[in-house]
């Protein structure tokens, strides 16, 4: 469902599939793999080219400039635009964790990545993927406190507290991409470095491991369960006691008022989790690892590249921030 959900989900399957008996091959001498993209035809590599470029440069541009509005405006700065932006920082470093070498990938018409560049795209990727799940949890108290606890929020959700939020979620993301960068480069590959994806995906690394990796399946469960199960369990006890708040408001506009202050975000949410949903399904519909891939594009991709549009076209805040950087530009 989320990030850690799926992988958790790809590793058993790759796991299950593991060739046994290969011939291993020592790390030291595992200099490079070979990305094998989404698709293997040659026509398609230029309209690709040209999505996933057009797709990174709407995402970094449009998370830039969330991170310009609330800067730009004094009346943004307030925990939840705080979180939001800091999640706009986010969806940016996970977007370019994957794309640009793709892309690089495709227009030198190479497929290959050094182990060292293997690694640190799969501690970033985790670092990035886990971070949005925190910011998202972190984002969901912030709403819980300003609906249930309005009078207390000034108090609650001070400068300091908002600040050492962002702070642990930051070092325990960190924890987390550590932890899976050591624990992959610790393998011993096979002679086969071939990577169906287009990019390191730890899972799949495990697939290609010869050495026993069932210490590595256990971890990547037990990881999952604490960077995925808990902000997720957050998130939804943070919106089951929205929901019942709301419902005790006895007027219609008041609903109304105080479900549109978390609107946006309950927007993000289901599309974070949705995606890593619609992944994990087709994934078990059809095992594939090129599939696989095709389909985490709307997880990887999509996501970071539609959030700043979820925020801006259903927030008048940030509408009209952007219209103030928009009017000075003229």
């Amino acid at each position: 469902m989320s990030l850690h959900l799926f992988c958790l989900f790809n590793t058993l399957f790759f796991f299950k599939r593991c060739p046994i008996f290969m011939e291993p091959q020592n790390l030291t001498g595992v200099s490079e793999f070979f990305l094998m993209g989404l698709s293997d035809d040659l026509e398609l590599q230029p309209l690709l080219f040209g999505l996933f470029l057009s797709m990174y440069l709407v995402s970094v541009l449009g998370n830039l400039l969330i991170i310009l509005a609330v800067s730009s405006d004094p009346h943004l700065y307030t925990p939840m635009y705080f979180f939001l932006s800091n999640l706009s920082l986010a969806d940016i470093g996970f977007s370019t964790t994957t794309i640009p070498k793709m892309l690089l990938n495709i227009q030198t018409h190479s497929r290959s990545i050094t182990h060292a560049d293997c690694l640190t795209q799969v501690s970033f990727f985790f670092l990035f993927g886990c971070l949005d799940n925190l910011l998202l949890a972190v984002m969901a108290y912030d709403r819980f406190v300003a609906i249930c606890h309005p009078l207390h929020y000034p108090v609650i959700m001070n400068p300091c507290l908002c600040g050492f939020l962002v702070l642990v979620s930051f070092f325990s993301s960190l924890l987390d991409s550590q932890i899976h960068c050591l624990m992959v480069s610790q393998l011993t590959f096979c002679t086969s470095v071939e990577i169906h994806h287009f990019f390191c995906d730890a899972p799949q690394l495990l697939h290609l491991a010869c050495s026993d990796t069932s210490i590595n399946t256990i971890l990547v469960y037990f990881m999952g369960a604490i960077f995925g199960g808990v902000p997720l369990s957050g998130i939804l006890c943070s919106y089951t006691r929205i929901v019942s708040s709301i419902l005790r408001v006895p007027s219609t506009g008041g609903k109304y008022k105080a479900f549109s202050t978390c609107g946006s975000h309950l927007s993000v949410v289901c599309l974070f989790y949705g995606t890593g949903l619609g992944v994990y399904l087709s994934s078990s519909v059809s095992p594939s690892p090129r599939r696989s891939a095709v389909a985490s594009v709307m997880y990887t991709v999509v996501t970071p590249m539609l959030n700043p549009f979820t925020y801006s076209l259903r927030n008048k805040d940030i509408k009209r921030a952007l219209w103030r950087i928009i009017s000075r530009t003229d």
